[in-house]
């Protein structure tokens, strides 16, 4: 088994789990304190809904990769590496977006949820609006997961972090409102944050490597027009650096900082100037986001 495979896996699924773990716990402990008990197994329809649909995601995704293949084999080399870049492109924009917002708005995340609940209980289909809103949070963070796992193209892995890290985030959602021990929920994201933020800058280098790849592909389709622009890449430029020899990346402590840190033996220099950029970019807003007042998040484990 790949553990340094699934360590990124295992951060994606924590976070993204506890997010919707808060979530969860804030409804159950409204629903608990309005005296609203029938409704809480509308909350646990919810969480199942939620899973379910996200599986459902990741296997309409595995179904479309293999029948991009199956519908033209010759094109396969070139269309499997666009589309994994696109799913970083597109994982890269969900991650560090939601990176960003729920650093932002965490301080006013119980007031929301509980806004929203009120209104729910308020309709005649009161059930269904609870269903809804734990079921669309739920489903919000396991999608973000399955692109990310799909993404980084590391399945066979993958199961074993996502267990692992629902497993935590499942602990961790207990101990605030079952058990009503007091976490550091602001200092947790924050550590969380950071690895999040580095491993989707290692995304943005895979995200390069696949389009690279598959114009390499498509030029060996027609090498009398070539579209590579250098021996040592197609659009990638120059190798900027090669530490194989000393780190490599697929052994160990290279493959942990690979995993987490988005680190590689082998770098072009298109490469090292995204992956600085995407850190000074996000990294800037993230940190900024990270200056305001903190949010009241321990009052979650006190509202049960």
């Amino acid at each position: 088994m790949d553990f340094a495979g699934a360590l990124p896996v295992f951060v994606i699924t924590l976070r993204e789990g506890v997010e919707a773990a808060l979530v969860v716990g804030i409804v159950l402990a409204a629903l608990t304190k309005s005296r609203k008990d029938d409704l809480i197994p509308w909350v646990y329809w919810g969480i199942l809904a939620g899973i379910g649909g996200s599986l459902l995601i990741g296997q309409l995704l595995s179904w479309g990769l293999r029948k991009v293949g199956e519908v033209n084999p010759q094109l396969q080399p070139v269309l499997e590496p666009f589309l994994k870049s696109g799913l970083c492109v597109v994982a890269i924009a969900m991650l560090s977006w939601m990176l960003i917002w729920m650093t932002q708005q965490s301080q006013s995340l119980k007031g929301e949820i509980e806004n929203s609940l009120t209104s729910s209980l308020q309709s005649s289909a009161a059930g269904w609006g609870v269903f809804t809103l734990v079921g669309i949070a739920v489903l919000r963070e396991g999608f973000e997961t399955v692109l990310f796992i799909f993404a980084n193209a590391q399945q066979n892995s993958a199961a074993l972090g996502a267990v692992l890290g629902l497993s935590g985030a499942v602990g961790i959602g207990f101990a605030l409102f079952k058990w009503g021990i007091r976490i550091n929920l602001r200092r947790f994201f924050q550590v969380m944050g950071i690895f999040l933020l580095l491993i989707v800058a290692g995304l943005v280098i895979s995200a390069l490597k696949n389009i690279d790849a598959a114009i390499y592909a498509l030029s060996l389709l027609k090498p009398a027009n070539t579209l590579c622009f250098s021996t040592d890449s197609c659009v990638l430029g120059a190798l900027a650096w090669d530490v194989s020899a000393v780190l490599p990346d697929s052994q160990f402590p290279g493959v942990i900082f690979k995993a987490l840190l988005g680190y590689r033996d082998h770098l072009y220099w298109l490469q090292v100037i995204s992956y600085s950029l995407f850190l000074t970019i996000v990294g800037t807003s993230y940190l900024r986001s990270l200056g305001q007042p903190p949010a009241k998040l321990s009052n979650h484990s006190s509202a049960s």
